[in-house]
Formats: structure tokens, C-alpha cells, sequence
């Protein structure tokens, strides 16, 4: 199908609901708007998917995330097939982590739905963490896989969704390229498969994690300290930014937890801010993203 073929299969189509229907309804005559937006499928790879949230084949959409979801279901499932024990395997399950974009928690709920329907267990953190995180997790948990809800440091109209194999790494092109098959594969939506959430909770498929696992992984962070507490002044200043992002709740505890007492934290960007309200960018490589954090310095 062409652009606009998409376009009109999306907006007849029962299996998309009447948000999405409204949105894009919305386009008609945005011929232009309509072409970004179904000229092609949001591309997968070694980083995952990216891209602008919207209704289309080219965005970042609760349908679009289905669709890898299931992809890398049916890669599990497959990879499964190989070990001793194939629902063992699966038991492991998959972590999800996200950050405070718009649409991240949305997008992760509905990604743990989309697996538990496959049969493959979920932990899905109860609000926003760091990728560290979660990479911390998958090992921590010997999970299968994880996934992480995030556009990085992209502005705020963009979502992603980041794939980690069992050593909390990003996965290799290799297995990404397995993934892709999987999803190729996909070209119904209405075949996606996805469990509701009581379902999915009564066969503990469905499970929040939070504070359990933020303790463990902090201690695992000090007991990596290259210096001893005598080695350190613990009076130096530290200016400290979360830039609107998840890292705010760990960075603070373990810095008060060493012992420092001169900590800085900008208030302005303190807070998980899904439009990063203070800054252009997000990005840490911009010297203007730090303009706040070297007044307060």
C-alpha cells in the first residue's frame, strides 16, 4: 500500500480505536502531514525504535509499540525453543523501565499486556527509573530481555523503546536482526495479541517493581566506590541536574548516603518533566543545557 492507502486503511479500520481515529481524521486534507506519517514503518534496530508520538506507521504509537512487542515475543518464544526447559526460559521474563516522556507509561503497560499474552512473565517499574536501572534489573532478576521507554536526550514530541538482552547490554545486531524478522512477519495488527491487565495479573504475568529492587542495586553502586570514604573530601561542592529526567531519586540518595554534604540540585529541573520546560534540549552534550547548573556552580 502507498502512503495514502495507509492513511485510509488506518482511519476505517475497526482495530484502531477512536482516539486514533480522531487524530487522524484530523489530517484530512494534510496531505504533506499525512505522507510523513505513513510513507513508512518506524524503523527498528540495534537502538530500538525512535521517533515522533502520532497515529501513523512512521510514529511512536501504542500500536507501532505493539507491533515490536510482539516481534520480540515471537523472538523469545523462538529463542525458547532452544533451551532445555522452554517455559522456564520464558518464566524469567522480560523488565520494563521508562522514562517521564509523554505516553512512556501507556507505552510500557501496554508493552508487558503484549507479552503476557504470549505466555511471557513482566516486571514492570512502578514509575519512572534510569536505563542504568534497568540494566541493573534484567541481571539482578535473570530476566530474558528488557526494554526501556525512552528518546534519550531527543526533544520532547519524540518517544523510543530500547531492547537489552540478558546481560543488561543493548542487544547486538545480530539478535536485532532476528527481532526485525519478527516483526516483518507482522502485517495484520488486529493479529497482535494482548492480555488485560486483571488477566495478566491473576497469572502473574503482570508484576510492579519498585523499592525491592532500587535498594539492591544501590548497595551495588557503593560497594563499586574506587575510593574509600577517607580517600574523599566530603565537603565538596556538587551542582547536580537531572535535566527534567529520571536520575534525581538515585543521584541524591547515594550521594547522601556516602556522606557528601555539599550537594546542589537545581530545583527548576529537579522534577520529571515530560516538555523539559527549562531547556531547548535535553541533551547533555549541549553546553546550554547546563546554563541553570552553572549559575547555581
Amino acid at each position: 500500500m502507498n502512503y495514502l492507502e495507509k492513511y485510509k486503511f488506518w482511519l476505517e479500520n475497526e482495530h484502531f480505536d477512536e482516539q486514533a481515529t480522531a487524530e487522524l481524521r484530523a489530517l484530512e486534507g494534510n496531505e504533506e502531514e499525512i505522507k510523513d506519517r505513513f510513507y513508512k514503518d518506524l524503523q527498528f534496530g540495534t537502538g530500538g525504535l525512535r521517533g515522533k508520538i502520532g497515529m501513523g506507521t512512521n510514529r511512536m504509537n501504542i500500536y507501532t509499540v505493539s507491533k515490536a512487542t510482539q516481534g520480540l515475543a515471537n523472538y523469545l518464544i523462538e529463542e525458547s525453543q532452544k533451551q532445555p526447559h522452554p517455559q522456564e526460559y520464558l518464566a524469567r521474563g522480560v523488565v520494563i523501565a521508562h522514562d517521564c516522556r509523554h505516553k512512556s507509561r501507556e507505552f510500557s503497560e501496554t508493552i508487558a499486556l503484549v507479552l503476557a499474552a504470549s505466555n511471557i512473565k513482566t516486571y514492570l517499574f512502578e514509575d519512572v527509573r534510569p536505563t542504568p536501572e534497568l540494566s541493573f534489573a534484567v541481571r539482578h532478576l535473570n530476566a530474558a530481555a528488557g526494554i526501556v521507554v525512552t528518546a534519550s536526550h531527543n526533544p520532547p514530541e519524540y518517544n523510543g523503546y530500547k531492547v537489552y538482552g540478558p546481560d543488561g547490554g543493548q542487544i547486538i545486531p545480530e539478535i536485532a536482526d532476528r527481532v526485525i524478522a519478527h516483526i516483518n512477519r507482522i502485517k495484520d495488527y488486529s493479529l497482535i495479541k494482548k492480555l488485560d491487565r486483571p488477566a495478566a495479573i491473576q497469572k502473574g504475568l503482570f508484576n510492579i517493581i519498585g523499592p525491592e529492587v532500587d535498594e539492591v542495586y544501590q548497595q551495588k553502586i557503593k560497594e563499586l566506590a574506587i575510593r574509600n570514604d577517607d580517600q574523599i573530601d566530603k565537603s565538596i561542592k556538587i551542582v547536580y541536574t537531572p535535566l527534567h529526567g529520571a536520575g534525581n531519586m538515585p543521584i541524591k540518595r547515594i550521594l547522601k548516603e556516602r556522606g557528601f554534604t555539599n550537594v546542589f540540585v537545581v530545583e527548576e529541573q529537579a522534577q520529571p518533566d515530560p516538555d523539559f520546560s527549562t531547556v531547548e534540549s535535553p541533551n547533555p552534550e549541549y553546553p546550554a543545557a547546563f546554563e541553570m547548573a552553572i549559575k547555581l556552580g
